[in-house]
């Protein structure tokens, strides 16, 4: 059984919603918007920038206890680095494996420091009206999956151009990424991975014109 907020669903129930999109081996993250899945230990994830260009927000959580997340804080202690990279596991707020990197074509391009983008974020960037936004994108994808998390964990943005400067400083660089980098990530625990195509066309750090990704459950 999930269990969470008072919902209640199976994993078989999920497993087969999802079956149609699993057996194409390929599922598509449409610009501005998210898409969640099942994955099972052992098995590998393998996410890719269709264009190059695009931010993909990353959040992975444990199926049977959603409160139990990959967790950015704890997985920069884990590793002792900011930037993630071949070989690292990343670990939940418990301090449990859930991701391994196997494999990453644009080293060094992710970040582990910034919240994802949300309506406030977009407020303050001057926009009147409502903005798709990668909160907002967790919260209906894990939903559309037959989820509902009681929390927003912080993300790992994937080809997110913003390292910390010599300075201190944390600037949306425009996208370094090439059009079919990807990375390869294997399930340390029985998962669910969430991901979405970051709606930013304000700053630069997705050519300032979203685009969709895709992944794959190998």
């Amino acid at each position: 059984m999930v269990k969470s907020g008072g919902f209640t669903t199976t994993r078989a129930s999920i497993m087969a919603r999802q079956k149609t999109a699993a057996s194409s081996q390929k599922v598509s993250i449409p610009a501005r918007h998210a898409k969640a899945a099942l994955v099972k230990k052992g098995r590998r994830i393998k996410v890719i920038n269709t264009h190059g260009t695009q931010v993909v927000d990353c959040w992975a959580l444990n199926p049977d206890n959603l409160g139990e997340y990959m967790s950015l804080e704890h997985c920069r202690v884990s590793i002792e680095r900011v930037c993630p990279r071949k070989g690292d596991v990343m670990v939940t707020n418990r301090r449990r494996p859930i991701l391994k990197i196997m494999e990453d074509t644009a080293p060094g391009t992710h970040d582990t420091l910034l919240a994802a983008c949300d309506r406030y974020r977009y407020e303050l960037l001057g926009c009147k009206e409502y903005h798709r936004n990668c909160t907002d994108n967790f919260w209906e994808a894990m939903v559309e999956l037959g989820l509902k998390p009681t929390e927003l964990p912080a993300p790992f943005n994937l080809w997110q151009n913003t390292p910390v400067e010599a300075d201190g400083a944390i600037k949306p660089n425009p996208p370094v990424s090439k059009k079919g980098d990807y990375i390869i990530m294997r399930a340390e625990m029985d998962l669910v991975i969430c991901f979405s195509a970051c709606p930013q066309d304000i700053t630069s750090i997705c050519g300032n014109k979203p685009r969709n990704a895709h992944f794959e459950i190998l």
